[in-house]
């Protein structure tokens, strides 16, 4: 059975859906997709990798 993640959107997304991302924790690693295709592919990630994006898209 697979797991199912508490997928949160990010809160610049509009609310008509048409640039969604959303992520997901899970142990070490977050996960990131499109919320048009929940269901395709996602990008995962080390949380320190997260991270340092995070801090380099807020500067």
């Amino acid at each position: 059975m697979a797991t199912e993640f508490a997928w949160k959107r990010s809160s610049y997304s509009g609310n008509d859906g048409s640039a969604c991302v959303e992520c997901a924790g899970d142990r070490g690693w977050v996960l990131i997709r499109d919320s048009k295709d929940a269901g395709g592919r996602r990008l995962t990630v080390s949380r320190a990798g997260w991270h340092a994006f995070v801090l380099l898209a807020r500067s």
